[in-house]
């Protein structure tokens, strides 16, 4: 197959481009600073002949927007707004006027969409949206507008010929350097993976190759559109989430943080706090349904492989 991704120069894109290029498929990456020889260039807001990849493709599988690994201050956040409306627009214009338009179009979201709760999991059926929770930063809610606004620019899109699926995406976590797991292994390696402001916030999470192979389900299962959870069947609580990680490098002990000091390390690491302290308790419940089936489904057993591919 002929696969386009836009904006897959980042994590995510990396982990596709060399699963799916490794399994045969031809994989076109859309991007502003093209490097290698199926790289092509665009700007992610206006048309242009890299228009012309996504005619005749097969799928289109669409990351772009700004990193999230930011500061929230109002300007960082209207531009992870503008910056992901824009290039679903533009991805989904381009796909409307293709002669031989794409069957399915995956177009990356978020669980961050889901409200901050600890009472019960948010599967797509009955999850609770953000965005009213009580004694949160009012800026979260802007976090929720922003996987709104993501979705409702993929629905909009008059595109009847492609199928189209907003993944719901978890943390990713895999070994390569600058994700999440790579963080969070290098805080535990310091001595400094303890509860977060007490730990009771959920931690969803996907191991990368559970993450690829729900891709290539998604896209072989032409029954399954609209929004789909991508994250592992069981989140934990962070404090048990980090304990299992501790356990698995080996380091007896994880200093606690405060609140507080969480703030102060995010401002120092040009972070933002809310991306430790919301807790994100989400379930895959349509893939579940759809008979998908995790190698991965426990984090002890993803984080032992994912350790072993660190120090292999």
């Amino acid at each position: 197959m002929k696969i386009v991704i836009p904006g897959g120069t980042g994590q995510l894109g990396t982990i596709l481009n060399r699963a799916l290029t490794a399994a045969g498929h031809d994989v076109v990456i859309l991007t502003r600073r093209p490097v290698h020889d199926r790289d092509v260039p665009w700007d992610a807001e206006s048309p242009g002949p890299w228009a012309k990849e996504i005619d005749g493709s097969d799928v289109v599988i669409n990351l772009a927007g700004r990193s999230v690994n930011c500061r929230y201050t109002p300007d960082n956040l209207r531009a992870m707004m503008d910056s992901r409306v824009r290039s679903t627009r533009v991805v989904g214009e381009a796909i409307a006027a293709a002669v031989r338009p794409p069957r399915i179009w995956l177009q990356m979201s978020t669980a961050t969409l889901y409200a901050h709760r600890f009472d019960a999991p948010n599967d797509e059926a009955t999850g609770m949206l953000g965005g009213a929770e009580p004694d949160v930063p009012g800026y979260w809610a802007y976090s929720v507008e922003i996987a709104k606004a993501w979705e409702r620019a993929q629905e909009q899109a008059r595109t009847p010929h492609t199928r189209k699926v907003a993944m719901r995406a978890a943390m990713v976590m895999s070994p390569d350097r600058g994700g999440v797991f790579d963080v969070l292994l290098r805080l535990t390696r310091l001595g400094l993976g303890g509860p977060i402001a007490g730990g009771a916030q959920y931690m969803s999470w996907i191991h990368d190759r559970d993450f690829v192979r729900a891709v290539e389900f998604l896209i072989a299962r032409d029954d399954l559109a609209g929004p789909v959870n991508l994250a592992a069947p069981v989140p934990l609580p962070q404090r048990a989430f980090m304990r299992v990680l501790r356990a698995a490098w080996g380091v007896p002990v994880g200093l606690p943080a405060t609140k507080w000091m969480v703030e102060l390390g995010a401002f120092a690491l040009r972070s933002d706090t809310e991306l430790l302290l919301k807790s994100r308790r989400v379930v895959p419940g349509r893939l579940l349904e759809a008979g998908f089936s995790f190698d991965c489904p426990q984090w002890p057993e993803a984080v032992d492989d994912l350790v072993r591919r660190v120090r292999g």
